[in-house]
Order: structure tokens, then C-alpha cells, then sequence
């Protein structure tokens, strides 16, 4: 069923600079909008839910935005993502930071016969990601100047499942658009983030609680240590030196030891504990 867009907007003062964020009335996304917002952005939310939508709006009015645009879109919808995709051109009040963070997290069997959440995944994280950074790459290569960071992973590096694939591809999109607009003044960089403490996780169903405590990171720290990369220039950010670490080990081990490390994750991710976790389709509605 599609999902209709609508638009509404909490009006202040106007600013020098718009950052539109996707996914990001929670998690990640929210965590980059408030940052965004005290660096002077103003901002343009993108999420499904109008009603946390507007709450988002609000709280960050409260906290000092300027100006909070929001669009109710769902990135599933190929009619939604071209509005958006729309907004990212616009001439009149262009966008000058996109952050590609719409995602959802997901464990199914990439052996399952209903693909649907695969479908959804590969739209909402890969085509969306395609069109939006597209859309906004032709607006700001005009223009002269403006940045594009898309939400990755660490998960991207090993092989479980579809999440590993979906975030493989935005970190290889990422460089391979980072070298398109080279020389154009336009930044494109992707974050990888490891473990995050954020609702993500237990709003995916995804069992953590064999995850040790010194692997999971704040995520005001991410969004920190990530737009600090972005305006040194790095194309790959991955917060933490725990987790720079990790990433540099998975990127050089042999893929064969990375596919036993990722076969150990899957198994203490698929071990029975506690009530049963949400359906497919409860899982594919967390979004970012």
C-alpha cells in the first residue's frame, strides 16, 4: 500500500545552511539532527511517522532550531523517494548537508521464500540511497559546495545476512560517488558504525545481550567523531579506535576467518532466549 507524503513545517527564523535528514525522528538520525541543528543548520526531517514527525519538530524548536521542515515519506515508495529526491534539487531553498541514515535493522534467511523485507531492505537502503545521494550530488556539484553522508556499517565488512550486503554496498556507493565528484567541492563520505546504543536494535528484534559492554558506543559520540571526519575530508569515518580497530582487522583478515567469525555472530544472534522475536514484517517496520 503506498503511503501517502505529506509535508509540515515548524517556521523560524531562516538560516545560512539546510540539512536534510532521512530517518531521523529517532536513533541516529535524531542524534545528527540535534547536532546539525546546534551547529546552526536548519533542518529538513524525512520519516514515515507524521505524528513523531511533528514531535521531533517540536523538541527541537524547544532546544534553539531556527527552522524544522518535515516530510512524511515512506523511502519504500519509489513516488516518495522522488519527492524527496525533489526537495534535494530544489533551487529556491536548497539543501546543503544530506545524511542518508534511513535504515532498519533485519535477520531473516536470505533462504526465506517471502523476500519482502529483502525488497524493502534493498529500497529503503540501497535504491533511496542511490536516488537521494544522486539528486543531491547534481544540486550541489552546481552549486559548487555541499555534503553528502550516508549511514553505513561495520556490518558491511563480515557476511551476516542482508544487513551485512545492504551496507557493503552504501560503503562501496559511498567511495564510488566520492571519486565521481572529486574536485567538484562537494564532500561525500559514509559512517560506519558498530554496536550504537540507540532503540534500533531491540526495535529490529535483534539479541545484543551476548554483545560485551566495552563494543557498544554513545551515539552523540558517533555523530561527533562523524562530522568531525566529514569536515577533515575523510571519505570513511568509523567512530571509536575500538572500532577502527575491528574495521581495519576485517578488511585485511582472510574472507575465509571473516565468514567463521560471521557464521559465530549468526548462531548468537539465532539462539532461542526469552519471548519469541517479532515477526518479519514487525522487524521490517524499524526504522531508523
Amino acid at each position: 500500500m503506498r503511503t501517502s507524503v505529506a509535508t509540515h513545517s515548524v517556521a523560524y527564523p531562516k538560516q545560512m545552511a539546510t540539512a536534510l535528514v532521512t530517518g531521523g525522528t529517532s536513533g541516529i538520525g535524531a542524534a545528527f539532527a540535534r547536532a546539525l541543528s546546534l551547529r546552526g543548520f536548519d533542518l529538513v526531517l524525512v520519516a514515515r511517522d507524521e505524528s513523531r514527525l511533528r514531535e521531533m519538530a517540536e523538541e527541537l524548536g524547544r532546544d534553539g532550531a531556527t527552522r524544522v521542515e518535515t516530510i512524511s515519506a515512506d523511502l519504500a515508495v519509489r513516488e516518495d523517494m522522488d519527492r524527496v529526491a525533489a526537495r534535494l534539487e530544489s533551487t529556491e531553498d536548497p539543501i546543503d548537508f544530506l545524511v542518508n541514515n534511513a535504515g532498519f535493522g533485519m535477520h531473516g534467511s536470505l533462504l526465506d521464500r517471502d523476500v519482502t523485507v529483502h525488497e524493502r531492505a534493498l529500497a529503503v537502503m540501497c535504491l533511496a540511497v542511490l536516488v537521494l545521494g544522486g539528486a543531491a550530488g547534481r544540486a550541489m556539484t552546481a552549486r559548487h559546495r555541499g555534503t553528502i553522508l550516508n549511514v553505513s556499517s561495520v556490518a558491511g565488512t563480515i557476511a551476516t545476512g542482508d544487513y551485512s550486503a545492504v551496507k557493503a554496498w552504501t560503503t562501496a556507493y559511498t567511495e564510488s560517488l566520492a571519486v565521481e565528484l572529486r574536485n567538484t567541492n562537494v564532500q561525500v563520505s559514509a559512517v560506519l558504525p558498530g554496536w550504537v546504543h540507540t532503540e534500533f536494535h531491540d526495535r529490529a528484534g535483534i539479541r545484543t545481550k551476548s554483545i560485551p559492554d566495552f563494543l557498544w558506543i554513545d551515539v552523540d559520540q558517533l555523530v561527533e567523531e562523524a562530522l568531525r571526519d566529514v569536515a577533515r575530508g575523510k571519505v570513511l569515518s568509523v567512530p571509536s579506535k575500538r572500532f577502527k580497530v575491528l574495521f581495519f582487522f576485517t578488511r585485511h583478515l582472510p574472507r575465509g576467518v571473516i565468514r567463521w567469525i560471521s557464521g559465530r555472530i549468526s548462531s548468537s544472534r539465532n539462539k532461542p532466549s526469552g519471548p519469541a522475536a517479532p515477526n518479519t514484517e514487525d522487524r521490517s517496520k524499524a526504522e531508523r
